[in-house]
Order: structure tokens, then sequence, then C-alpha cells
């Protein structure tokens, strides 16, 4: 067989392996989306990906799935990002893949973590195992690009979120109740639900809680609540909010000292000056954060373009006009364009 259709044939299951992995999505932080499929005699034998930290990876579940343990001494096995070799909650599953002599192990993209980090494959190899390295690597990392900027940038993956008006403003300046001004249209409002639901926290600032009283949950879609980071800088934000009902971890960023812990409800002493977001982001790293939506208001959005630290913006357009208000945040560069029925959401990555 000549090495190009090899390498196709390893693409194909790593392919597969991505697949898998994205079964995860929103369900294994602070884990990285893992997947793994056993072949032999090109056949699918195999094959799981990691669920939720704490429980199986990848490579555990999908030989846990092969019916005759027998094969696996024969056989091949494809995994989205290297072996880890180290205990943590579970574990290492290198010592998996070598008790069952899997004798080829191709894996998609070396480990960023600093526990693992080419260790899984030096460790396989001294087994005895041929492991071939780096097939789809580009979309294996495309794939935990949240994992390698935490692991890589030691921050969070940032996500900038807002709605605008067609004359490009993102709120009114002044309004009547305690809840949104919605811009975009429902099916919008769904789909950053969805989005909610696939990252491990969201970011507020302190006006955006007293105007709209949010209460930051995946509500009109299934998945897990984000953690709940706020912005209280002199503590004007009182238990009658949403973000206070200890109903989800929150973290709150705030000038204020002594203040007492609730169960659920973290707080977190800070100095509100121009290092302000390097402070958040250095914060949500030593909890272990992986990835953040940043849904604050106009002021909140801009301190953190300005300061070139975020990897997406997702800008909605909605198909209304305020006239006045609060003008929408100022973000320049390329962007990705698509409908959502009368709203125009935008895509822009950065490119740091």
């Amino acid at each position: 067989m000549s090495y190009f259709c090899q390498v196709n044939i390893h693409q194909k299951y790593i392919k597969r392996c991505i697949e898998l992995a994205k079964n995860g999505l929103g369900t294994t932080y602070p884990n990285p989306l893992v997947g793994s499929v056993i072949v032999y005699d090109n056949k699918i034998i195999g094959e799981g990906w990691h669920r939720k930290s704490g429980e199986p990876h990848a490579e555990v579940n999908a030989i846990n799935s092969v019916k005759d343990k027998s094969l696996l001494s024969k056989a091949t096995i494809y995994v989205s990002l290297e072996p880890c070799s180290h205990f943590g909650k579970t574990p290492p599953c290198c010592d998996l893949i070598i008790k069952h002599k899997i004798p080829n192990v191709v894996v998609g993209t070396i480990d960023p973590n600093s526990k693992v980090a080419g260790s899984g494959i030096k460790r396989l190899e001294e087994s005895g195992a041929i492991v071939t390295i780096g097939v789809l690597e580009k979309e294996c990392h495309e794939l935990n690009k949240r994992f390698f900027t935490f692991h890589q940038k030691s921050r969070p993956y940032i996500i900038l979120k807002w709605a605008e008006s067609k004359d490009g403003f993102i709120a009114p300046l002044s309004k009547e109740n305690k809840e949104p001004v919605w811009i975009s249209n429902v099916f919008s409002r769904q789909l950053v639900h969805k989005w909610r639901s696939e990252e491990q926290a969201i970011l507020v600032g302190t006006n955006t809680v007293l105007e709209d009283n949010p209460k930051l949950d995946v509500r009109d879609w299934t998945g897990q609540n984000p953690i709940r980071v706020i912005l209280d800088r002199t503590g004007k934000i009182s238990n009658e909010y949403f973000v206070k009902d200890q109903k989800t971890k929150t973290i709150i960023l705030t000038e204020q000292e002594n203040l007492t812990f609730g169960e659920n409800c973290i707080y977190e002493n800070v100095i509100f000056d121009i290092q302000l977001t390097k402070t958040i982001t250095r914060i949500l790293h030593k909890y272990g954060i992986n990835s953040i939506i940043i849904e604050g208001g106009r002021h909140t959005l801009q301190s953190f373009i300005d300061d070139n630290l975020w990897d997406e913006a997702r800008v909605f357009t909605g198909n209304i006009l305020l006239k006045n208000g609060i003008k929408a945040p100022v973000l320049n560069g390329n962007f990705q364009a698509k409908s959502i029925k009368d709203d125009e959401l935008k895509l822009y990555f950065s490119h740091d």
C-alpha cells in the first residue's frame, strides 16, 4: 500500500475521532474533547469519546466497546489527542493501551498540558508500539482550541457576543423595567443559549445585571449552565438579583473586602484598573476555566477588544431601529456573515 493511501486511511479514522469528540462539547471541562476509534482489518471494531471530567477517557471507552478483546493485539487505535500518561481522576490511558498490547497508535496532535506534552507518546514507543503523530493536526487543534488556549496562553478561550440594532445601538438609554430589550429574534436568542451550553463560563458587568437582571442560563436549550462571572466593583448588586440566587456557581469580582461567601457564590477581590482584563483572565485561569463568553455591556466588551484579549466575536444585527441609545462596541476586521431569519450574524476571529 502506498504512503499516500496510508495517510488517507489515517485521516479517515482521525476524522471519525473528531466527529465523536464533538459529542462532549460543553460537558468535559476542564478536560479536552477527545475521540477514539479502534480498527482491525480495515473495519472499526470499537469507538468512544470522553463524556465528562472524572469519567473514562475516549481510549478507555473505545477499548471497552470492543467485543473480541483478542483482536486488540492486532489492531490500530486512533485518538484525536495524545493519550494521557499521568494519574488524574482516572488512570493513564497509555497503561491500558500497553496492557492490551495494541501495536499501532495514530495520534492527531500532541497534548499541550505540561503533565502530558509528549510523555504519552514516549511511553507508548518505549513499550514497542508504532506511533504515528500529526494526522489532521490542524483540525485536531481546532477541535480543542479552548484547551490549547488555556494551556499555551494561560487564559481561557474568549468569545465576545452582543446584539446591535440596524443603526448601531446595543440598548436604549433608559427603560421602565429591569429586563432585556430584545434586539435579536427568537431564533438568535435560542442559538445564544446553545452557545452558553458549550462554554464553561459567562461574564457580564455590573450595569448589565442592574439593567437587565439576567439569569445567564441555558433555559432555551438543553445542557449545563455556564459558571457565572460578575463584575461588581462597589457591591451594587444585591441578593435580589438572579446572579446571586446560588443556583449556579458564580464568581463575583469586586473591590469590596470581607464579603460573606455563599455555597455557590465566590468573591474575588481585584483592583479595577487598566490591567483589569488581564486580572480577569488570570483569575479565570486559576479556577481552571477553559472558555468564556463575554456578554457584558459596551464598556466591558470594548475593554477586551482594546486590550486584544479575545479569540472570537459573534455579533448579531437585529432588524430594528433604536434611533438613540448606547452605541455598540467597535470591532474592525474581516468577518463571516450568515442570516438567522431576519437577523444577520457576523463571526470575527482574532489572528493574534
